[in-house]
């Protein structure tokens, strides 16, 4: 195949987040063998309440050639080493949950197995004592290391980043057209989508759509009826409430996720900024309630209007059908409780770059698609149900009722792995990390029974030795950082505040 056979219209419908991450990513990547357009109202919202992020969007961020100075300081972006997750396991306590890695691994064993041979020898340092990312956040401070030995990501405003993705895009020959969208027209004989009818009576025909409409899916379910996978019996959580405040200290280089009697609290440190927000469960708490428990708990002046939102977790059955393709809420939503909504498009949208046809579109990479994404989102979802089923939380009828849930076979499966033998597998190019999933699940209260004998292997002086130079390790490096809020100012400072 040439590159004249490629589809040449590809056309994204709407904009926010997912849509100019979309049109920034395909502009750039295909460059003039397609015509990237995207259709968007300034009339229609976007949800824009997702300012946490993962590491894995440096890397997207690479990918495109962004400067990350000038991306931070357009979107008054802090830097993000991980979460602490307060009241969880129980009211009072909290644990951290860091991008980095704990310790070092054997290729036999995660560290978690020394440690826990360690704690029989009167090794009594903490696990967390091991973890770079973790120490340096506890400090509040951060600097790029050598070899990229500090694992991030960002807080952002997502509104501002889809700003700074518009101009990319743009820049590399994207095409904006203003407008809402009044209908999905439908080739009769194929069953594909042939164009968008605007109200204003434009008609947009293109060869791919990519349906960024967030919660609407106009295209994928409006249109195309795919179906929907509720997962809200996993994670009942279905309402949220977001405000924004006016910065009252330093930024601290991570996020906080509080958790209260039916759901959770989120702050988000910007540069300028707060991010603020509830989740939780409608069946266990009211509106007026959560809307109280939110006011009453933000620090600084409030610059919006409380926006509300409600949701239903779960997934499209299909996140590609036909020539469409879902990226953003409009192929599911998750509760933002890992920050994974971002990278969830950025997955998508890699995927589409990686699968895109040569000529007529092969339902086996339709297929091959659907399979990899959906299991992105299913195993995303494991990670989410895990901080709510495992828990000693008992205080509330919400505590009890998703601590006695059932849940997936496949996340029960992990639970008690880990609780008999300390080990965890990830599968597929699974998200998260063998660490991630041993600091929550010790965070949550999981001690293993056992651990790998290997590491009983260690004579007394030789663990000694291991342990203590790691903690050095991470206390010298840590002493040696600047201050987070210090370094954001020199590194990526905006100079003048950008209302949201």
């Amino acid at each position: 195949m040439t590159a004249t056979n490629l589809p040449r219209r590809i056309v994204i419908a709407g904009g926010g987040t997912a849509g100019w991450m979309t049109a920034a990513a395909l502009a750039r990547t295909l460059g003039p063998v397609a015509q990237v357009t995207l259709v968007e109202s300034e009339q229609i919202g976007t949800i824009g309440v997702g300012e946490s992020t993962i590491p894995p969007l440096v890397a997207y961020n690479r990918i495109l050639g962004i400067n990350e100075a000038d991306f931070m300081r357009a979107t008054q972006a802090t830097f993000k080493l991980g979460i602490n997750f307060e009241n969880w396991r129980v009211p009072g306590e909290a644990y951290f949950h860091s991008f980095g890695g704990t310790g070092k691994d054997h290729w036999s064993a995660g560290f978690q197995h020394f440690w826990m041979n360690g704690l029989t020898r009167g090794h009594t340092a903490p696990y967390s004592e091991y973890c770079l990312e973790l120490k340096a956040a506890e400090a509040g401070r951060f600097a790029h290391l050598p070899e990229d030995r500090m694992n991030y990501a960002y807080q952002l405003d997502s509104g501002l980043y889809a700003r700074f993705l518009r101009g990319m895009a743009e820049a590399d020959g994207t095409k904006r057209i203003e407008g809402k969208i009044a209908q999905v027209q439908l080739d009769g004989e194929t069953g594909n989508i042939a164009a968008l009818l605007l109200e204003s009576g434009k008609r947009i025909e293109g060869d791919l759509f990519i349906d960024c409409t967030g919660f609407r899916a106009l295209l994928i379910e409006g249109a195309l009826r795919v179906g929907y996978d509720d997962w809200t019996h996993w994670l009942p959580c279905d309402s949220a409430i977001a405000i924004q405040t006016a910065s009252v200290r330093p930024p601290v280089p991570y996020t906080r996720a509080i958790a209260h009697e039916a759901g959770w609290q989120w702050r988000i440190p910007l540069q300028h900024r707060q991010g603020n927000g509830v989740v939780y469960c409608s069946d266990f708490l009211g509106h007026d309630v959560a809307l109280e428990k939110l006011l009453s708990s933000v620090e600084g002046e409030k610059l919006v209007k409380p926006n509300h939102i409600r949701f239903r977790t779960g997934a499209r059955r299909k996140q590609w059908h036909r020539n469409c393709v879902a990226v953003g809420l409009s192929g599911g939503f998750m509760e933002p409780l890992e920050s994974t909504s971002i990278h969830l498009i950025q997955r998508a949208i890699l995927r589409i770059v990686r699968m895109l046809p040569a000529g007529a579109i092969s339902q086996r990479d339709i297929d091959e698609f659907n399979d990899q994404q959906f299991t992105d989102m299913e195993q995303i979802r494991d990670f989410l149900v895990l901080h709510y089923k495992v828990t000693d939380r008992r205080d509330t009828p919400f505590w009890r009722h998703v601590s006695a849930m059932d849940v997936p076979e496949s996340l029960t499966h992990k639970i008690e792995l880990f609780r008999e033998t300390g080990r965890v597998f990830r599968k597929n190019e699974e998200l998260f990390a063998e660490n991630s999933w041993v600091q929550v699940m010790m965070g949550q209260g999981i001690m293993p029974q056992s651990h790998h004998p290997v590491a009983a292997k260690l004579r007394d002086e030789e663990m000694a030795h291991l342990f203590g130079t790691l903690r050095d390790q991470v206390a010298r490096t840590v002493a040696a950082l600047p201050v987070h809020g210090d370094y954001v100012v020199r590194y990526c400072g905006a100079d003048v505040p950008v209302a949201a």
